[in-house]
Protein backbone atom coordinates (compact mmCIF):
# COMPACT_ATOMS: atom_id res chain seq x y z
CA UNK A 1 0.00 0.00 0.00
CA UNK A 2 1.40 3.40 -1.22
CA UNK A 3 2.19 6.50 1.58
CA UNK A 4 -0.97 8.10 -0.23
CA UNK A 5 -3.94 5.66 0.42
CA UNK A 6 -2.34 5.27 3.54
CA UNK A 7 -2.80 8.76 3.75
CA UNK A 8 -6.36 8.60 2.52
CA UNK A 9 -7.36 5.91 4.55
CA UNK A 10 -6.68 7.28 8.15
CA UNK A 11 -9.74 8.64 10.55
CA UNK A 12 -8.64 12.18 10.10
CA UNK A 13 -9.15 12.23 6.39
CA UNK A 14 -12.23 14.50 4.73
CA UNK A 15 -14.79 11.79 4.26
CA UNK A 16 -16.92 13.00 0.80
CA UNK A 17 -20.53 11.95 1.00
CA UNK A 18 -22.69 12.65 -2.14
CA UNK A 19 -25.37 15.25 -1.48
CA UNK A 20 -28.56 12.66 -1.77
CA UNK A 21 -26.67 10.26 0.60
CA UNK A 22 -27.27 13.19 3.08
CA UNK A 23 -30.68 14.63 2.14
CA UNK A 24 -31.46 10.81 2.53
CA UNK A 25 -30.03 10.81 5.94
CA UNK A 26 -31.46 14.23 7.15
CA UNK A 27 -35.35 13.07 6.24
CA UNK A 28 -34.73 9.94 8.07
CA UNK A 29 -33.36 11.88 11.20
CA UNK A 30 -36.31 14.34 10.84
CA UNK A 31 -39.09 11.60 10.72
CA UNK A 32 -37.65 9.42 13.63
CA UNK A 33 -37.01 12.61 15.45
CA UNK A 34 -40.77 14.07 14.74
CA UNK A 35 -42.18 10.23 15.97
CA UNK A 36 -40.84 11.56 19.23
CA UNK A 37 -41.68 14.92 18.93
CA UNK A 38 -45.53 13.90 18.62
CA UNK A 39 -45.40 11.73 21.23
CA UNK A 40 -43.97 14.26 23.24
CA UNK A 41 -47.06 16.77 22.34
CA UNK A 42 -49.80 13.96 22.93
CA UNK A 43 -48.02 13.42 26.60
CA UNK A 44 -48.22 17.27 27.15
CA UNK A 45 -52.19 17.37 25.63
CA UNK A 46 -52.45 15.18 28.70
CA UNK A 47 -50.60 16.98 31.17
CA UNK A 48 -52.42 19.90 30.16
CA UNK A 49 -55.64 18.46 30.55
CA UNK A 50 -55.19 17.13 34.21
CA UNK A 51 -52.88 19.91 35.38
CA UNK A 52 -54.34 21.82 38.59
CA UNK A 53 -53.16 25.22 38.45
CA UNK A 54 -52.95 28.63 36.07
CA UNK A 55 -49.37 28.41 36.77
CA UNK A 56 -48.80 24.87 36.26
CA UNK A 57 -51.19 24.94 32.83
CA UNK A 58 -48.66 28.11 31.78
CA UNK A 59 -45.67 26.18 31.85
CA UNK A 60 -47.10 23.34 30.12
CA UNK A 61 -48.76 25.84 27.66
CA UNK A 62 -45.20 26.60 26.67
CA UNK A 63 -43.74 23.29 26.71
CA UNK A 64 -46.09 22.75 24.09
CA UNK A 65 -45.08 25.59 22.19
CA UNK A 66 -41.23 24.53 22.39
CA UNK A 67 -42.07 21.12 21.46
CA UNK A 68 -43.97 22.39 18.37
CA UNK A 69 -41.07 25.18 17.34
CA UNK A 70 -38.32 22.39 17.12
CA UNK A 71 -40.95 20.38 14.42
CA UNK A 72 -41.41 23.30 12.57
CA UNK A 73 -37.34 23.90 12.61
CA UNK A 74 -37.49 20.05 11.27
CA UNK A 75 -40.13 20.52 8.34
CA UNK A 76 -38.16 23.84 7.06
CA UNK A 77 -35.08 21.90 6.71
CA UNK A 78 -36.27 18.59 4.88
CA UNK A 79 -37.91 21.10 2.65
CA UNK A 80 -35.22 23.57 2.07
CA UNK A 81 -33.22 19.53 0.91
CA UNK A 82 -36.49 18.56 -0.99
CA UNK A 83 -37.23 18.86 -5.09
CA UNK A 84 -39.57 21.44 -5.95
CA UNK A 85 -42.76 20.86 -7.26
CA UNK A 86 -44.25 23.07 -9.21
CA UNK A 87 -47.89 24.13 -10.19
CA UNK A 88 -47.21 27.03 -12.37
CA UNK A 89 -49.90 29.40 -14.10
CA UNK A 90 -49.38 32.36 -16.40
CA UNK A 91 -48.85 35.39 -13.57
CA UNK A 92 -48.21 39.18 -14.69
CA UNK A 93 -44.35 40.06 -14.25
CA UNK A 94 -45.78 43.38 -12.81
CA UNK A 95 -48.46 42.01 -10.04
CA UNK A 96 -45.59 39.51 -9.03
CA UNK A 97 -43.30 42.53 -8.18
CA UNK A 98 -46.14 43.76 -6.18
CA UNK A 99 -46.56 40.30 -4.26
CA UNK A 100 -42.93 40.12 -3.93
CA UNK A 101 -42.90 44.13 -2.46
CA UNK A 102 -45.54 42.65 -0.11
CA UNK A 103 -44.08 39.83 0.98
CA UNK A 104 -40.60 41.68 1.90
CA UNK A 105 -42.67 44.66 3.33
CA UNK A 106 -44.16 41.66 5.73
CA UNK A 107 -41.47 39.64 6.33
CA UNK A 108 -39.00 42.43 6.94
CA UNK A 109 -40.75 45.41 8.07
CA UNK A 110 -37.68 47.48 8.64
CA UNK A 111 -35.36 46.48 6.45
CA UNK A 112 -37.98 46.66 3.52
CA UNK A 113 -37.91 50.29 3.83
CA UNK A 114 -34.03 50.46 2.62
CA UNK A 115 -34.93 48.92 -0.49
CA UNK A 116 -35.48 51.09 -3.77
CA UNK A 117 -37.32 49.31 -6.33
CA UNK A 118 -37.32 49.88 -10.34
CA UNK A 119 -39.66 47.63 -11.83
CA UNK A 120 -40.42 48.38 -15.69
CA UNK A 121 -41.84 44.47 -16.79
CA UNK A 122 -44.75 46.25 -19.16
CA UNK A 123 -47.65 43.85 -19.36
CA UNK A 124 -44.99 41.15 -19.53
CA UNK A 125 -46.04 37.71 -18.26
CA UNK A 126 -44.04 34.51 -16.42
CA UNK A 127 -45.03 30.86 -16.48
CA UNK A 128 -44.76 30.54 -12.68
CA UNK A 129 -45.42 28.78 -9.39
CA UNK A 130 -45.73 32.34 -7.27
CA UNK A 131 -46.20 30.67 -3.96
CA UNK A 132 -42.77 28.77 -4.44
CA UNK A 133 -41.21 31.25 -6.02
CA UNK A 134 -41.67 34.38 -3.60
CA UNK A 135 -39.82 32.71 -1.24
CA UNK A 136 -37.05 31.42 -2.79
CA UNK A 137 -36.35 35.44 -4.27
CA UNK A 138 -37.26 36.76 -0.78
CA UNK A 139 -34.30 34.67 0.36
CA UNK A 140 -32.35 36.25 -1.54
CA UNK A 141 -33.30 39.60 0.24
CA UNK A 142 -33.14 37.87 4.11
CA UNK A 143 -29.08 37.10 2.86
CA UNK A 144 -28.54 40.81 1.89
CA UNK A 145 -29.64 41.76 5.13
CA UNK A 146 -27.89 39.26 7.12
CA UNK A 147 -24.59 38.72 5.93
CA UNK A 148 -22.15 41.42 6.48
CA UNK A 149 -24.28 44.29 4.97
CA UNK A 150 -22.70 47.87 3.67
CA UNK A 151 -23.57 51.15 4.07
CA UNK A 152 -26.59 52.15 1.93
CA UNK A 153 -29.72 50.70 -0.11
CA UNK A 154 -30.08 47.84 -2.12
CA UNK A 155 -31.06 48.77 -4.87
CA UNK A 156 -33.50 46.28 -7.19
CA UNK A 157 -34.83 46.31 -10.98
CA UNK A 158 -36.53 44.18 -12.86
CA UNK A 159 -36.92 44.48 -16.99
CA UNK A 160 -37.88 42.70 -19.95
CA UNK A 161 -35.21 42.08 -22.80
CA UNK A 162 -36.39 39.90 -25.59
CA UNK A 163 -38.16 37.22 -24.18
CA UNK A 164 -36.63 37.08 -20.79
CA UNK A 165 -37.34 38.25 -17.50
CA UNK A 166 -34.62 40.13 -15.44
CA UNK A 167 -34.38 40.59 -12.04
CA UNK A 168 -30.93 42.11 -10.39
CA UNK A 169 -30.31 42.68 -6.82
CA UNK A 170 -27.52 45.06 -5.93
CA UNK A 171 -26.21 45.23 -2.55
CA UNK A 172 -23.98 47.30 -0.91
CA UNK A 173 -20.90 45.09 0.59
CA UNK A 174 -17.25 45.99 1.58
CA UNK A 175 -14.55 43.76 1.04
CA UNK A 176 -16.52 40.90 -0.37
CA UNK A 177 -13.64 37.92 -0.62
CA UNK A 178 -16.39 35.07 -1.21
CA UNK A 179 -16.03 33.31 -4.96
CA UNK A 180 -19.80 33.80 -6.84
CA UNK A 181 -18.49 30.94 -9.08
CA UNK A 182 -20.79 28.20 -7.50
CA UNK A 183 -23.02 30.93 -5.67
CA UNK A 184 -26.11 28.66 -4.05
CA UNK A 185 -24.47 25.67 -5.30
CA UNK A 186 -22.33 24.48 -2.05
CA UNK A 187 -25.12 23.85 0.92
CA UNK A 188 -23.97 23.88 4.53
CA UNK A 189 -21.33 26.58 3.90
CA UNK A 190 -22.45 29.00 6.55
CA UNK A 191 -24.70 27.35 9.13
CA UNK A 192 -25.03 29.04 12.60
CA UNK A 193 -27.91 28.90 14.80
CA UNK A 194 -31.41 28.98 13.51
CA UNK A 195 -29.69 29.06 9.89
CA UNK A 196 -28.13 25.92 8.26
CA UNK A 197 -26.30 27.32 4.62
CA UNK A 198 -29.68 25.95 2.60
CA UNK A 199 -31.74 29.43 1.70
CA UNK A 200 -29.54 30.18 -1.14
CA UNK A 201 -29.13 26.11 -2.33
CA UNK A 202 -33.04 25.79 -2.36
CA UNK A 203 -33.56 29.32 -3.93
CA UNK A 204 -31.47 28.47 -7.00
CA UNK A 205 -32.87 25.07 -6.96
CA UNK A 206 -36.59 26.47 -7.16
CA UNK A 207 -35.36 29.01 -9.77
CA UNK A 208 -33.75 26.29 -12.02
CA UNK A 209 -37.35 24.50 -11.90
CA UNK A 210 -38.74 27.44 -13.35
CA UNK A 211 -35.94 27.29 -16.25
CA UNK A 212 -34.50 30.27 -15.21
CA UNK A 213 -30.98 31.26 -13.80
CA UNK A 214 -28.94 32.73 -11.04
CA UNK A 215 -25.88 34.24 -11.15
CA UNK A 216 -23.95 36.48 -8.49
CA UNK A 217 -20.79 38.58 -9.08
CA UNK A 218 -19.01 41.59 -6.95
CA UNK A 219 -18.15 44.91 -8.62
CA UNK A 220 -15.57 46.16 -6.85
CA UNK A 221 -15.53 49.43 -8.08
CA UNK A 222 -18.64 49.86 -6.72
CA UNK A 223 -18.62 47.74 -3.33
CA UNK A 224 -21.27 46.08 -4.24
CA UNK A 225 -22.64 42.31 -4.65
CA UNK A 226 -24.77 42.00 -7.79
CA UNK A 227 -27.43 38.79 -7.71
CA UNK A 228 -29.22 38.42 -11.27
CA UNK A 229 -31.79 36.34 -11.60
CA UNK A 230 -33.11 35.29 -15.39
CA UNK A 231 -36.88 33.53 -15.91
CA UNK A 232 -38.44 33.06 -19.49
CA UNK A 233 -41.50 35.02 -20.20
CA UNK A 234 -44.44 32.67 -20.14
CA UNK A 235 -44.68 32.86 -24.21
CA UNK A 236 -41.10 31.56 -23.87
CA UNK A 237 -41.23 29.32 -21.42
CA UNK A 238 -42.10 25.79 -23.04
Amino acid sequence: MSATAKSDSTPNGDLQIPLPDVVKFVRQLAHDLRNHLNAAELQSAYLAEIADGPELKEEIKRLRAMVSEVGTNLQSVTAALSRPRLTEMSYSAVDFMGDLQQKLTADHPDESTKVQWNVQVGDASLQIDPQVLLPALTELFSNAFRHDRGEGVISVEARIEGDRFFFTISEPKQNFGRSTDNWGREPMQSVGHGHYGLGLHRSRAIIEAHRGQLNARYDSPASSLITTVVLPLANAAV
